[in-house]
């Protein structure tokens, strides 16, 4: 093991950390506000929506992200319209995660029982406020464990971004392999910035999940 080839280069590594975390945080930023908006559209049952979405999710779900991300580097240039690599990045984590938390929470709404909205609603809420006080916070709740481990998985699928050119942490791994033959050295050092990136997203995740089971939510019981 070369530790001068490994303190050489681990800045390179650093920056690209930098930017892996960034994509994959606008992305996943995007992906939530997505797939929320997709889980009340199907929950709502908006007909034409409804299908639209549904649509989107099976499109999204049966395609890989390297695909998709072709399309967007390759294709959609041969009709004028082209992207950067940190933009292609961007809306093609968004295009799949969007998808994963949807499902994600509509699980979530799915899994309240219809008396708790029947309850809320013989006691004089309307339909919003029984949405937003009493089935909202328990689907949150029941989601948290599909939404962590979307999060994960969508962090880990960033190591395709290098196929569009984006330096990041898999393109400076390759690049340095190819340049120095030192597979060893720089496939430690990826593992290791993975490792950094996405063990203190799970120890939060578990946390979260932790306190809420101990404070009582997600308790569906009925009024």
């Amino acid at each position: 093991m070369d530790i001068q080839f490994i303190s050489k280069y681990l800045p390179m590594y650093v920056e690209a950390a930098r930017l892996t975390v960034f994509i994959a945080f606008i992305g996943i930023l995007f992906s939530v506000l997505l797939g929320f908006i997709c889980s009340l559209i199907r929950y709502i049952k908006i007909p034409i929506l409804h299908k639209i979405v549904d649509i989107y999710i099976e499109l999204s779900r049966n395609t890989p992200l390297l695909i998709q991300l072709f399309f967007l580097y390759f294709g959609l240039p041969k009709i004028g319209i082209r992207l950067s690599s940190e933009s292609c990045a961007i809306a093609g984590l968004v295009f799949l995660g969007g998808s994963y938390m949807a499902e994600a929470f509509r699980s979530g709404l799915e899994s309240i029982p219809n008396i708790q909205r029947e309850s809320g609603l013989s006691i004089g809420l309307t339909k919003m406020q029984v949405f937003l006080y009493i089935i909202l916070p328990q689907a949150v709740t029941v989601s948290i464990p599909a939404f962590s481990a979307n999060v994960i998985f969508l962090i880990k699928e960033t190591s395709v971004f290098s196929a569009v050119a984006l330096a990041d942490l898999m393109y400076v791994a390759k690049d340095l392999i190819g340049l120095y033959y030192k597979t060893d050295e720089a496939l430690l050092m990826l593992v290791m910035a993975y490792l950094v990136i996405l063990l203190p997203v799970s120890i939060i995740f578990t946390l979260i999940e932790r306190k809420m089971r101990y404070a009582g939510f997600g308790n569906q019981s009925s009024f």
